[in-house]
């Protein structure tokens, strides 16, 4: 059999199987979304229930200070709530960028090694041209991983301040209490 129609069946299943594996992780990241907003749901309903119902037995003004003392922790719950959506999303994304910068890594070696096999067949004379195409797929490389690097840099300063304004909100919510 032909060796090229080999190597770009080989290289398709391996694309497919990769595919698959990524669809595979994006579904499992939306499922653990998926029962986080159900139990967060339950969780409300079941809180605003027990709200409404220490509302509704108040018998002086006073006793509904207990109904409105419930606000704290809702608050807290939903400050908790943003970070466990913050983690799914943050660890589904990691999950996603190495299986593709892997993957990327994998056909960028295969795509320079045909390169360099094809470059051994070049007809004489053509060196300054096999140089400078070297130094563009070089070049090229090193423009992707400082993309990377800064795309890397950017997910986690907007991990920190999404941080940052959950923790301010909480202690905003529990100053907002004690006064």
């Amino acid at each position: 059999m032909n060796q090229p129609t080999e190597q770009f069946l080989a290289s398709a299943k391996t694309a497919v199987t990769d595919l698959n594996n990524m669809a595979a992780t994006a579904m499992s990241g939306f499922e653990k979304l998926v029962e986080l907003n159900l139990a967060t749901a339950k969780s409300a309903l079941a809180d605003t229930a027990a709200q409404m119902q220490t509302g509704l037995t108040a018998k002086a003004p006073q006793d509904l200070s207990a109904a409105a003392a419930l606000a704290q922790p809702m608050a807290e719950k939903a400050a908790a709530y943003g970070r466990a959506v913050a983690g799914i999303v943050t660890e589904t994304g990691a999950a996603l960028s190495k299986a593709a910068e892997g993957k990327f890594a994998d056909v960028q070696a295969q795509a320079l090694a045909n390169i360099e096999a094809a470059m051994k067949h070049a007809p004489v004379g053509s060196e300054d041209a096999v140089a400078a195409f070297k130094q563009a797929m070089s070049t090229g490389q090193a423009a992707l991983q400082a993309a990377q690097n800064q795309a890397q840099q950017a997910v986690d300063a907007a991990s920190k301040n999404f941080a940052a304004a959950t923790d301010m909100a909480t202690k905003a919510t529990k100053a907002g209490k004690a006064k």
